[in-house]
C-alpha cells in the first residue's frame, strides 16, 4: 500500500456535487493499493500513521502525532498513486490491485484508522471526486507498506 498523507487545516471531498467527506484539522490521506497488499499491510499503515508525529509541540518540533493533538482523516483511493509512467506519455495503471480487491482493503484500512479512535471522513471508492484541502505547512509525506 502506497499512501500520501498531507496535513490539512480543512478539506473536503465531492461526489456530484454532494459532499461525502469533510474534515477540520487533521491529515488527507490518498491511498493506493497494489495486488500484494494485504490486511497486515492496511493494519500496519493505519497504525503508523496514527502514531505518526506530524504536528509541532510547543518548541515547534514535530513530536506531537495526530492522536497527542487531535484531528480528523479523509481518506480517498487512490489507484492513480500506482501509476507508472516509465515508457511512453501514457500512465499503465497494471500495478495498482483489481477494484474487487483494492475496495475492501481500503475499508479495512479505514476501520482500522477508527480502531485507533480516530473520526475517518472518506470518499467513495471508484467515483469521480473534486478534493479540496488547505495544506498545513505544507507537510506531505509518502507512506508506505512495503
Amino acid at each position: 500500500m502506497r499512501v500520501i498523507l498531507q496535513r490539512s487545516k480543512k478539506a473536503s471531498v465531492t461526489v456530484d456535487e454532494n459532499i461525502t467527506g469533510a474534515i477540520g484539522s487533521g491529515y488527507v490521506l490518498l491511498v493506493g493499493i497494489t495486488h500484494e497488499d494485504t490486511e497486515k499491510d492496511a493494519t500496519y499503515l493505519a497504525r503508523k500513521i496514527a502514531q505518526m508525529r506530524l504536528f509541532e509541540d510547543e518548541e515547534g518540533k514535530m513530536n506531537r502525532s495526530i492522536l497527542d493533538r487531535g484531528g480528523d482523516i479523509l481518506s480517498i483511493s487512490q489507484f492513480t498513486l500506482y501509476g507508472d509512467v516509465k515508457k511512453g506519455r501514457r500512465p499503465s495503471f497494471i500495478e495498482a490491485a483489481r477494484p474487487d480487491v483494492a475496495e475492501p482493503l481500503w475499508h479495512s484500512f479505514n476501520e482500522a484508522l477508527r480502531s485507533h479512535g480516530l473520526k475517518v471522513e472518506t470518499g467513495v471508492f471508484g467515483a469521480m471526486m473534486d478534493v479540496q484541502l488547505v495544506n498545513d505547512g505544507p507537510v506531505t509525506i509518502l507512506v508506505e507498506s512495503q
